[in-house]
């Protein structure tokens, strides 16, 4: 989705193992650190902040590498997932945002483009996630409900 800048390829990659690192010792077991995935997401924590917590706070490099499902798989055996997956949720909260700046500021007509680029990335995802099975197939966006979910979840 980046057309514009080709830059910036720097970052870490993934180890390719399946198994967890020799180094890693963990005093808890696979089914412990699943209620411990459960107990963070009834909180209220996103997958990404619970694989963030459970890495700086408990050690626990990758969960795929330990129990063998990806965090989200955990979420949805016990059904404590989000109503829409996280990266759209994202984009539902800039486009929250943004629709605020301009009520404010109804003349900033960068930011007028900025909410339609957000806007169609949003369609593009939500298009994607019916294909997949992840959405259903009559859920459509609108910046009320868009609101709604965001002021709930984030």
């Amino acid at each position: 989705m980046n057309k514009r800048r080709r830059k910036g390829q720097s970052h870490s990659t993934r180890p390719a193992r399946a198994r967890p690192p020799h180094w890693l010792k963990l005093d808890m077991s696979p089914e412990d650190i699943e209620l411990l995935v459960i107990e963070l997401a009834k909180k209220g924590y996103t997958p990404s902040m619970i694989g963030i917590i459970l890495r700086d706070q408990f050690g626990i490099p990758l969960v795929k590498q330990v129990i063998g499902k990806k965090l989200t798989q955990i979420l949805d055996k016990y059904r404590v997932n989000l109503p829409v997956p996280e990266d759209l949720l994202h984009l539902m909260r800039r486009a929250v945002n943004l629709r605020r700046h301009l009520e404010e500021h109804p003349k900033d007509y960068h930011a007028k483009k900025g909410l339609i680029e957000i806007e169609s990335k949003i369609y593009r995802l939500v298009k994607y996630y019916k294909r997949i099975g992840k959405l259903p197939p009559d859920w459509e966006y609108a910046p009320d409900k868009a609101k709604l979910i965001v002021s709930t979840y984030l």
